[in-house]
């Protein structure tokens, strides 16, 4: 499930004098990220956990955040698109992931 996606301005990584993600060829260094969390993150874990059925949240908020790289695409009339991804790329491993938890299940 995805939350939301990572940032795409240069402040969301450090960066404030970078409008956008365009350009960027390498994903943001270490494990945390560095911009705002979203509120929406922490109620979708709370009301998964509080859930009768049990549910599994496969979250690739972090990971996804962490590659600033991943997805700047110009397909719409020439304009940076963030909302949509190259391929391969970010898609590509959440389908990795979700493949070897299904293989593990």
């Amino acid at each position: 499930m995805v939350i939301l996606f990572g940032g795409n301005r240069g402040k969301d990584w450090g960066a404030a004098s970078l409008e956008t993600c365009d350009g960027q060829t390498e994903p943001i260094p270490g494990f945390n990220y560095p911009g705002k969390r979203y509120v929406a993150e922490q109620v979708v874990k709370d009301v998964i956990s509080k859930m009768k059925q049990p549910a599994y949240l496969l979250d690739i908020t972090l990971l996804t955040q962490l590659r600033k790289d991943g997805h700047p695409s110009k397909f719409a009339g020439g304009t940076l698109d963030c909302s949509h991804w190259c391929l391969a790329g970010v898609p590509d491993t959440w389908n990795q992931i979700m493949y070897t938890m299904l293989l593990k299940d």
